[in-house]
């Protein structure tokens, strides 16, 4: 559900940043992901904690910011805040989401994305499309930033099977949109996703998609922001409440491209700490 919410973001900045070569940084993420799936979690002391946490409020606030800017873009900051509150209740009351649920939720937010590709290859794109350039490192590192926490696998049981599974839906996804809108018009703004409708004569589907957006970040917020308080705080509610102010903050403030720099960094500083437990470990054995 975390790739559901934030892809659109992460497209969109990831165009803008390395154009075509966005799909290259999505393959790249896809080995690192893969590679985590073999990594073990992050403890629970020292600087594992609060690396863990940072990098899931982290993930909370994109979400945050691509609920804002699409359900209510009229004021995204506001909404992005007030989403964050309200998951950071919802867990202080101990709500969940039923794991029947979310396999329900997981399942039309794939049928989504199938439709999605299936609309901008079946629609041809009109208008010409720019060369593809050489790669410039800086706008692929980039794109490989924002992307990569979207596909990091959360748990290690059936990992390899999950991070296939959203490395085929976000490779499908890169691709269809570059085709369909090229990265030039994918990467002038953060809801270019709408464009990607309206380019390929399904401009009536806008309010399935905004519906689309709201079942992929809601879930997904509540979840991470769980997993974020029970890292930092799972028996101190003060610690909780303070981090989801935290979290509100900055998602009223933080537009897209901030929030998944965070995000990203939050997650790369993890993986080279779960390389460096996997390689204690290696030595303790």
């Amino acid at each position: 559900m975390r790739l559901g919410g934030g892809l659109p973001l992460a497209l969109a900045v990831g165009a803008a940043s390395a154009g075509y070569w966005v799909l290259a940084a999505v393959v790249l993420a896809v080995l690192l992901a893969g590679l985590a799936g073999r990594l073990p979690q992050l403890g629970e002391e020292g600087p594992e904690r609060y690396v863990a946490c940072f990098a899931r409020l982290a993930a909370v606030v994109v979400q945050a910011t691509a609920f804002g800017v699409y359900a209510v873009p009229s004021y995204p900051g506001l909404a992005a805040a007030a989403l964050v509150v309200v998951v950071a209740a919802a867990d202080f009351a101990g709500i969940r989401l039923p794991a029947p649920l979310a396999r329900w939720v997981t399942v039309v937010l794939l049928v989504a994305a199938l439709v999605l590709v299936a609309i901008c290859v079946v629609v041809a794109p009109v208008g010409a499309r720019p060369g593809i350039a050489s790669p410039g490192l800086p706008g692929v590192l980039v794109a490989l930033l924002v992307v990569f926490p979207l596909l990091l696998p959360q748990r290690t049981d059936h990992a390899g099977r999950r991070t296939a599974a959203l490395a085929t839906v976000a490779l499908l996804v890169t691709a269809a949109a570059l085709y369909q809108l090229g990265p030039v018009r994918l990467g002038l703004s953060a809801t270019s996703t709408r464009d990607l409708l309206a380019a390929a004569d399904a401009g009536t589907l806008q309010p399935l998609l905004t519906v689309v957006l709201v079942l992929a970040t809601l879930p997904a917020s509540l979840a991470t922001f769980t997993e974020a308080r029970e890292r930092i705080a799972p028996r101190s509610g003060t610690a909780a409440v303070a981090a989801g102010l935290l979290a509100a903050a900055a998602a009223a403030v933080a537009g897209p491209f901030a929030a998944l720099v965070a995000a990203g960094l939050g997650s790369v500083v993890e993986l080279l700490l779960r390389v460096r437990a996997s390689r204690y470990r290696g030595r303790r054995v």
